[in-house]
């Protein structure tokens, strides 16, 4: 995927004001408009300068955008970050302008997640749904949790430049939530107008990644690495989980890539998930002569070919 650089396509600076930003989109839109223009990649440009006008008009999003630095050259490579959008506070929610077609890079940055979660509600009084992404570690999901939790937002200041706000909120992570599900915080959403009540507040879930276990939706995964003795003789070992150790049995003539189910020890619920153990088979190297003596002996102990499967 290319990295788009919305500033060189609208042809402004990075610290343009809101208006000059408005003035660069009304000037290109005239130059490159399909039913105006004699340019000959008209209808692509003047879609670039839709894509980015509908960022850089948005102080949210044009503030998530911004954080991704300066450093990045349109048509560069590019994958975001994980977890690049963490703690930023979408109010509203939908398409940006109306459905058009835009770009991989737009979709992948925008189009998912928290900032095009939900439609946008018909005005009442009410004030708009607020989403955004918060990142939780795996115990926080066994045995839930209560987070201090930072948000931020950005509003147009008196320079015409957005200005990041931030607000911090208490939440009560519930026992058993998984990624990709949200919390839902009661009329912390945008305030109404006219003195009708605020918005919702929804937090999507994303786990902070572990440096023993995965996740996989109720399920969580650990590589569990295995002597070749003990995967070909089974023993008892002592395995991490999530909620402690326990003493875990490899049956004998396991293989690499052998899982062993935990029943129910995965994320909690009405139904919760299990844990599986990935047998890795650890080859330990031989540095001394002793060793690698013993590794001759165990050749010779064998006669067995482990390629006899690609001959012929």
């Amino acid at each position: 995927m290319e990295y788009k650089d919305y500033y060189k396509v609208m042809g402004v600076k990075r610290d343009a004001t809101q208006d000059e930003i408005k003035r660069a989109y009304r000037r290109l839109a005239r130059k490159y408009h399909p039913d105006v223009s004699k340019e000959s990649d008209a209808e692509e440009r003047f879609k670039e300068v839709g894509e980015a006008y509908a960022v850089l008009k948005d102080p949210e999003k044009r503030t998530a955008y911004d954080q991704l630095g300066a450093n990045w050259k349109s048509g560069q490579d590019f994958r975001p970050p994980p977890n690049w959008d963490e703690g930023f506070e979408v109010h509203g929610g939908g398409r940006a302008d109306g459905g058009e077609d835009f770009s991989d890079f737009f979709e992948t940055l925008f189009g998912r997640g928290g900032f095009a979660q939900a439609n946008r509600r018909p005005f009442r009084g009410r004030g708009e749904d607020s989403h955004a992404k918060i990142v939780i570690d795996l115990q926080d999901s066994y045995l839930g949790a209560t987070r201090s939790v930072s948000l931020k937002h950005s509003e147009i200041g008196e320079d015409g430049r957005p200005v990041s706000k931030t607000r911090t909120l208490s939440v009560k992570i519930p026992k058993g939530v998984r990624p990709g599900q949200h919390i839902r915080l009661a009329k912390q959403g945008s305030p109404g107008s006219g003195g009708g009540e605020s918005g919702d507040l929804f937090l999507e879930i994303s786990f902070r990644p572990h440096p023993k276990f995965h996740v996989e939706g109720k399920d969580v995964y650990l590589n569990l690495p295995v002597a070749p003795w003990e995967a070909e003789l089974g023993t008892g070992i002592k395995t991490p989980t999530p909620t402690g150790s326990v003493n875990l049995t490899i049956p004998p003539h396991s293989r690499a890539g052998q899982k062993l189910r935990l029943k129910g020890r995965g994320l909690p619920g009405a139904e919760p998930g299990d844990f599986f153990a990935v047998l890795q088979i650890a080859l330990p190297r031989a540095k001394t002569e002793e060793q690698k003596a013993a590794y001759r002996d165990f050749a010779s102990a064998f006669d067995a070919d482990p390629r006899a499967d690609l001959e012929g």
